[in-house]
């Protein structure tokens, strides 16, 4: 989804077997062995000065209480910019510089591209014993 701003959200859709806490452990460990692995093009340093024009694996929404930017809010800047959810074909056209507002918003397909998505969740179980083991 894009944030009406500069960044993207991945949502991911889990089954509620683990809390706030531990969802966002396992976010932050996902988003260490990233930019681990990619060093040259990826950060999960918060200072800007310290990110190097590398982008920002952001995981900081993943707690309880954070504020979250919902699908098609509009957002407080100049042009009124829309979060937008985006299919993954959609992704694959999409630049920085695309911004959806209030006033090209009626270019977007019909529907809801995240129809159906939570049939599509999984239990984190399994993937945390993986990287339990990667982390050894």
């Amino acid at each position: 989804m894009t944030t009406g701003s500069r960044g993207l959200h991945v949502v991911v859709p889990i089954r509620p077997e683990l809390d706030f806490d531990d969802v966002r452990e396992f976010a932050r460990a996902i988003a260490d062995l990233a930019a681990e692995r990619h060093p040259e093009r990826l950060t999960t340093q918060v200072r800007k000065d310290k990110r190097g024009g590398r982008l920002f694996l952001d995981i900081l929404r993943n707690a309880y209480a954070q504020h979250a930017v919902a699908p098609y809010s509009v957002r407080p800047l100049p042009g009124a910019p829309v979060a937008i959810p985006l299919t993954w074909e959609e992704l694959e056209e999409t630049d920085s510089s695309r911004t959806w507002s209030v006033r090209n918003l009626g270019d977007r397909p019909a529907g809801d591209p995240w129809r159906g998505m939570a049939r599509h969740a999984r239990s984190l179980e399994k993937a945390v014993r993986r990287l339990e083991r990667l982390s050894r």
